[in-house]
């Protein structure tokens, strides 16, 4: 398919007219077209496809119905019949009456197409734009984000599970592009165990012989990436997806132990963040917080959240499940100001804040960011006491520390954390600890003679002090309920367009389904503004309501 971009043009006068007629109080496909003009174009999707070919749909209409699906909820062939059959789907698409469309699969195509290269921040953008040019949302202000996991569109399986159908897996995509250099190698039982979905086997109950099936799979699978890797194999198999992934599982799950395949012992296994769980959604992790336990990925959202305007997503970004949230305050913020939509002040939760993020918003992008800081957990390190680490004098400009009593420190050296962040180590000499009295009350450890102290560096250490101090004011508290206002924009995701849980395989499709996600419910959002709807209260049960704190 090419692309031959056509400039979007007016209404039809009968489609104008009927619609008008149909729909004398206008709905939302209508308003949008009515309000914000043409939100997509041909030019702005030049890139995904070729110049030469059959001509395709226009892709800027089909960005549209891709944002209208999910503002309905429909599936694809849903989504088509409304391209041929709806006068308001027509309007906002700027289609005659007896346009007839397109095939469903059309839709699969173009999405394909848009998460290859990141096309789903596209849409969001272009209906940025155009409420930024209708004044509805612009830089500054306040803004606030949460997140919320997102399970695989693929199930859970367990070890036995995942192991065969990884080997189930690539048995078949070996035999479907080399069935002849299979079929003159395969082994008979592999017939049995691996021609149908794992799924279906019965395995033993008896540990010891599920233990002895663990060992079969992973014999067979190791058989197979000799087999693979052998001089005289096929070098396209080794290129093959299915055969990548089954080599990284059976690294991360099997060696061998004299000569004989062993599966390896949990401390000898990589970490969650690295381990791969299911063969056919290889990016999927498992991944936990508090009580929730998913497998799948973990989508944040950032919304305005003036009082007196419209609330509307302003960026969405998807991760794997094991990417913790204090790494993505900076991540947000470049994608806040690539869009021209950085706020003033930025609230998120706990998760956000640390002292490095507090920091680098303030001098990377101008922004405060707030939200509540961990407790620190280590008597010694906490602010108050007599031995805290706030009654200690810092010097930076001399690069020494002095304690309560007066005793001056020795080194002062720039180090790594675990975590591989600058961190300053201060330590102070054994000879003037071991003589004093309260040793004890300054150390932690039983054993240790000296006190040691470990500090951010100066403008991460200072903007901590004095979040900290902010936090403990009940005007900061009182401000800080505006960021609970992002769980509703996360529920309306999840019950409107079924945010929390993946409809395709991979990160990419999952990341645009999320962009999609969000320019639908700025779509909503600017209809319900439109039409002057109310928004929706916090839900209160009957039985709460009754309640002291009611």
């Amino acid at each position: 398919m090419s692309m031959q971009p056509q400039e979007p043009g007016e209404v039809p006068v009968e489609t104008v007219r009927v619609a008008r007629a149909a729909f004398p109080k206008g709905s939302l496909a209508i308003r949008v077209r009515d309000e914000l003009g043409v939100l997509f174009t041909d030019e702005q999707f030049a890139g995904l496809f070729p110049v030469r070919g059959k001509p395709a749909w226009s892709p800027g209409r089909l960005g549209m119905v891709l944002v209208l699906q999910f503002v309905e909820g429909l599936t694809d062939r849903q989504a088509a019949e409304a391209v041929r059959a709806r006068i308001d789907w027509k309007f906002a698409l700027g289609l005659e009456l007896t346009d007839p469309g397109f095939d469903f699969s059309v839709l699969s195509e173009f999405r394909d197409r848009l998460a290859g290269a990141d096309g789903g921040r596209g849409v969001l953008d272009a209906i940025l734009a155009a409420a930024q040019e209708k004044g509805l949302v612009a830089a500054g202000g306040k803004m606030r984000t949460d997140s919320t996991h997102v399970l695989s569109s693929a199930r859970e399986l367990n070890w036995l599970e995942q192991v065969g159908e990884n080997l189930r897996a690539a048995l078949k995509a070996v035999a479907r592009n080399e069935p002849d250099w299979l079929s003159a190698r395969v082994l008979p039982d592999w017939f049995k165990h691996y021609a149908s979905r794992i799924e279906d086997s019965r395995f033993p109950k008896a540990q010891v012989k599920r233990v002895e099936v663990g060992r079969r799979i992973g014999a067979d699978g190791m058989h197979l990436l000799r087999m693979v890797w052998a001089d005289e194999a096929p070098v396209a198999l080794r290129a093959l997806p299915q055969v990548e992934v089954l080599r990284q599982v059976w690294v991360q799950h099997f060696h061998l132990v004299e000569g004989e395949v062993e599966r390896r012992v949990p401390k000898d296994r990589p970490p969650g963040a690295k381990r791969l769980v299911n063969p056919y959604d290889p990016e999927a992790r498992n991944s936990v917080k508090r009580d929730t336990m998913w497998l799948g990925y973990k989508v944040r959202l950032t919304e305005t959240c003036e009082p007196d305007a419209v609330h509307l997503v302003t960026n969405v970004t998807t991760t794997v499940a094991t990417v913790s949230d204090d790494r993505m305050a900076a991540v947000v913020h470049t994608g806040l100001a690539a869009r021209d939509l950085l706020p003033d002040e930025h609230w998120v939760d706990t998760g956000y804040a640390s002292s490095s993020a507090l920091a680098a918003a303030r001098s990377d992008h101008d922004v405060a960011l707030y939200g509540p800081l961990r407790p620190v957990t280590v008597a010694q390190a906490r602010g108050a006491g007599l031995y805290g680490q706030d009654a200690f004098t810092i010097d930076w400009d001399d690069q020494h520390v002095t304690c309560p009593n007066g005793i001056t420190s020795t080194q002062w050296h720039h180090r790594r954390s675990e975590e591989q962040l600058p961190v300053i180590r201060v330590r102070f000499s054994p000879a003037d600890c071991r003589i004093c009295p309260r040793l004890r009350d300054c150390v932690s450890s039983p054993k240790a003679q000296r006190r040691e102290i470990t500090l951010r560096p100066r403008h991460e250490y200072e903007a901590l002090h004095q979040a900290r101090q902010l936090q403990a004011t009940d005007e900061w508290k009182d401000r800080y309920k505006i960021r609970a206002g992002v769980e509703g924009t996360i529920s309306q995701g999840v019950q409107a367009c079924g945010l929390r849980r993946s409809r395709y395989h991979g990160l990419a499709k999952t990341s645009l389904q999320h962009q999609l996600t969000g320019a639908a419910v700025n779509l909503i959002r600017i209809n319900a503004w439109l039409t002057d709807r109310p928004r929706a209260h916090t839900r209160t049960s009957p039985l709460a309501a009754l309640g002291p704190a009611a």
